[in-house]
């Protein structure tokens, strides 16, 4: 199952396959759908999950209207708690020159630089950085979650890109990694949330992602630190994770500010991220 976001609206995207930027495709009104059970707003199905999930799996659903990606918002437009986790691949790890964790790393990026899967992202300075993630939906309110249950608790999986300004980030000691991550449009999000369910393996996802058709990131989620389940539990023996909390995971080897040159982003550069069983991201730096 595909949930995305169309006009602040809920949708489902029926059918399967990976969503490129040009694709178009059919979507389904969720409220229209349930007669007003679910939705309109995207956040209302998350707090619904157990229930909505229950209907959309025997649901006749219409026919769709047709519906271009690029038109498509962040499927979590409004999310009450956003967590990253640095330092959560060991070749990032490596390639930066650190120790690999043994805790997790944990900062946040504010919901107002959330943006949709096509979009043009303004450049704040020369240091702009970028790091493709894995992004966990929370379904289930949880506190304390064991990890063997973990999984129990994702609602679904996304694309985001962690674009990062590297002169705000690293100005001060300790680092201001929220601050420089939270610039207008520095979380391209989307192109929708894809179940689980729908993935041969989720614990091992190609992920990786392109600058001008050149690729800068080639991983797989399986060289994760903290897989997803370990993840979601050890937030939750802290924080009480709430339906629609989005959890970005962490980036692999090929950023740019450890490249030798370092290499960060121009104007009218286009990045495409993208992950395996999901789609893509396509932002266009102006």
């Amino acid at each position: 199952m595909r949930i995305a976001n169309l006009t602040d609206r809920a949708v489902l995207l029926p059918g399967s396959g990976e969503l490129t930027g040009s694709d178009t495709v059919p979507a389904v009104d969720i409220a229209s759908a349930s007669d007003g059970r679910f939705g309109p707003d995207v956040a209302s199905v998350y707090d619904a999950w157990d229930d909505f999930v229950a209907w959309a799996r025997q649901a006749s659903l219409p026919q769709g209207s047709s519906v271009p990606v690029s038109e498509l918002g962040p499927p979590v437009p409004s999310p009450r708690q956003i967590f990253a986790i640095g330092l959560n691949y060991r070749d990032h790890a490596i390639e930066a020159d650190l120790e690999i964790p043994t805790e997790l790393v944990v900062f946040t990026k504010f919901a107002s630089c959330l943006i949709g899967p096509v979009a043009d992202v303004e450049l704040v300075s020369d240091r702009v950085d970028w790091e493709v993630e894995l992004v966990v939906v929370i379904g289930r309110e949880g506190l304390k979650i064991d990890e063997a249950n973990a999984w129990d608790h994702v609602a679904g999986l996304t694309v985001g890109q962690d674009l990062s300004e590297r002169r705000v980030q690293f100005a001060v000691k300790p680092p201001q990694f929220s601050l420089g991550k939270s610039y207008p449009g520095f979380g391209p999000l989307g192109p929708a949330v894809v179940t689980p369910d729908e993935f041969a393996d989720r614990d091992a996802l190609a992920i990786g992602c392109s600058l001008d058709g050149e690729t800068m990131q080639d991983g797989t989620t399986a060289d994760f630190v903290f897989p997803v389940a370990a993840l979601v539990s050890r937030l939750s023996q802290v924080v009480r994770l709430l339906p629609g909390d989005l959890i970005f995971t962490g980036t692999p080897a090929g950023v740019g500010s450890v490249r030798k040159p370092r290499r960060y982003l121009a104007a009218g550069e286009t990045i495409v991220s993208r992950i395996e069983g999901i789609g893509e991201l396509t932002t266009r730096m102006i």
